[in-house]
């Protein structure tokens, strides 16, 4: 009985930490020279390489949400979303550190979306949070099939 529920729950997270990359790769697809800017106001990168995150990063960010929701490749979306969660954190707090007062870019890629500060912080913590525990429950299933 535990264990189903588990599972329904980890079905859920998994379903909405897909939607919710879904979401936010589609403004960044719509229009990648936006979001360009939105990369670029972290000053961590330089041009190139702000062009280069501003054209895959929506795309990956696309596929990682429709993989997780159908439940496809589960070991290795689920290892690029927590290695994609954890950068966005060492950004977020780099901004922080740096004391931008910029937009995310994470759902909007227009000057309206949510500006960096302890809540997008919090916020992020919990979603690397959420992927690891998928990541980490992914794992523990595939293993059990294996015995």
């Amino acid at each position: 009985m535990k264990s189903d529920s588990m599972k329904w729950m980890f079905l859920a997270l998994r379903w909405f930490i897909g939607a919710l990359f879904i979401y936010a790769a589609i403004a960044k697809i719509a229009n990648p020279m936006a979001f360009a800017a939105q990369v670029d106001n972290y000053r961590l990168l330089p041009y190139f390489w702000v062009t280069l995150v501003a054209a895959i990063l929506p795309w990956l960010e696309l596929a990682c949400g429709l993989l997780l929701i159908f439940g496809k490749w589960l070991p290795g979306t689920t290892l690029v979303l927590v290695i994609l969660n954890l950068a966005f954190l060492i950004a977020i707090i780099t901004a922080l550190a740096k004391g931008l007062d910029i937009s995310c870019g994470c759902f909007s890629v227009g000057g309206e979306g949510t500006r960096i500060g302890i809540k997008k912080l919090i916020e992020n913590i919990l979603l690397s949070l959420a992927t690891i525990a998928i990541y980490w429950h992914v794992l523990s299933s595939s293993a059990k099939k294996d015995e």
